[in-house]
């Protein structure tokens, strides 16, 4: 059996701190299955940005995520720079796990640790919003800001629930922005929206019907404005995305895919990218073609559901 070098990066205080209680045994695992492993805890925030770009320059063979989506979206801003990217592996151990539920990772750790050890990997689109890199979403208006806005003490004791719990406390605040989006090869809209979504693929928020045909392997963006709406229009749309129905066809959405979008507004309007603060606009967010590999099932199953992962290449 070949042994690769692989750095896992990981963060304590992710999905109930699981992986720091399973940690000596997900080491003992992989080891067991020729992935030799040292880790990193991350401490603050940007760590793992810096953690991650350390091991690609030391020249590990595989970079390990172990948290939730923040520290996926870090760790991949911190491979994404460099010419020679070695191949992501994810163990979605946090509160949503976005990418993996749109990829076929399993959820539990033992399954995800088996999955690394096949090293079947598959290349992946990579967003770009500014400076920074995303692989899931990126999106802007107040709504948008409950991912980073929630505390970690609070996601570590209610899970997903803690969302919910800002959502509601936000909903009644809500107000509509005037922002410009310009796509290559669309047009420009300008007008008053509640949010913008710029997806990279097709679970957001957990919600996997919201952007159903975004994929990482198409070399597009599927981008969602959600129109200026009262509360009671904003209440039933959310309802109908809570019931995973369809809602691209309501009449409040506008939605189209491109490779390059610019969107500008002269209020002050947050941007969140991954899950976490992403500086204001304006941004343009370019899309980059198979910018990274990464390790997925072979036949696309897992314990979120299954679907077809499209090609997977022996690592």
């Amino acid at each position: 059996m070949d042994i690769i070098r692989a750095r896992l990066i990981y963060n304590p205080t992710s999905g109930r701190e699981e992986v720091k209680r399973k940690l000596a045994a997900i080491l003992q695992r992989l080891e067991r299955g020729g992935i030799e492993t040292s880790c990193h805890a991350t401490e603050n925030e940007g760590d793992a940005i810096k953690a991650a770009s350390d091991a690609v320059e030391r020249g590990f063979d595989m970079i390990i995520s172990a948290g939730g989506d923040g520290t996926l979206n870090e760790i991949v801003n911190g491979i994404s720079e460099h010419e020679r990217r070695p191949s992501l592996g994810i163990l979605p151990l946090g509160t949503t796990n976005d990418f993996a539920r749109a990829h076929g990772i399993p959820r539990k750790w033992e399954d995800a640790c088996d999955l690394l050890i096949g090293r079947y990997t598959t290349p992946i689109d990579v967003g770009q919003a500014n400076d920074r890199y995303f692989i899931n979403i990126s999106g802007g208006g107040s709504l948008t800001e409950l991912t980073y806005e929630v505390p970690s003490k609070l996601k570590t004791m209610v899970g997903q629930l803690a969302y919910y719990m800002k959502g509601l406390e936000k909903i009644t605040r809500l107000r509509p922005t005037q922002m410009r989006i310009s796509a290559e090869g669309i047009g420009e809209f300008d007008e008053e929206f509640m949010l913008f979504l710029i997806a990279n693929s097709n679970s957001v928020g957990g919600f996997d019907r919201l952007a159903p045909n975004a994929s990482t392997s198409d070399g597009l963006f599927d981008v969602l404005a959600l129109r200026k709406c009262n509360l009671a229009e904003f209440l039933r749309i959310a309802t109908m995305v809570m019931r995973g129905e369809p809602v691209l066809h309501d009449s409040h959405f506008i939605h189209f895919q491109t490779n390059r979008v610019v969107v500008e507004s002269d209020d002050r309007v947050q941007l969140n990218v991954d899950g976490e603060f992403g500086g204001t606009l304006p941004c343009t967010f370019n899309l980059l073609p198979a910018h990274l590999n990464v390790i997925v099932d072979e036949l696309g199953e897992s314990s979120y559901r299954k679907n077809g992962a499209g090609r997977a290449l022996q690592l």
